[in-house]
């Protein structure tokens, strides 16, 4: 069982500047914010041939794995890649759109685009307000 974790977003000092800056976010991104309850921690997806997790909160962080036939034998090889683009927000959506901190919000450039959209393989989902833990 995956730990929930409370909604939050970085760069936001308490639950009502995370709540406007999800919004400000969602408009930037042209998508509808999620209601609570409803709202992304991470995905992981597949993206040329790699799996990526955007996590909220974390740098975008993936993994490719290789195979060679090496003198008759099936070789496997795995790269772990990083960006140093930090997730801001993940709106759920049919494909999914993560907001990163990278241009045009701050001046870091990035080899993804921000918004980008995303078909993941998994979701997790941050705790619903209010929830009772076990």
């Amino acid at each position: 069982m995956a730990v929930m974790v409370a909604f939050f977003l970085p760069r936001a000092s308490d639950d009502e500047q995370a709540e406007r800056l999800y919004e400000a976010l969602a408009e930037f991104a042209g998508c509808e914010p999620a209601p609570p309850g409803q709202r992304v921690h991470s995905i992981a997806f597949g993206q040329d041939g790699a799996q990526w997790v955007a996590e909220v909160g974390e740098q975008l962080s993936g993994r490719r794995t290789t195979q060679q036939l090496r003198r008759g034998e099936l070789i496997e090889r795995t790269e772990e890649l990083s960006s140093p683009t930090r997730v801001l927000a993940v709106y759920p959506g049919t494909p999914f759109v993560v907001v990163t901190d990278a241009q045009p919000i701050t001046g870091a450039p990035s080899e993804w685009a921000n918004p980008f959209t995303a078909v993941p393989d998994q979701v997790t989902w941050f705790e619903a307000p209010g929830a009772q833990r076990p």
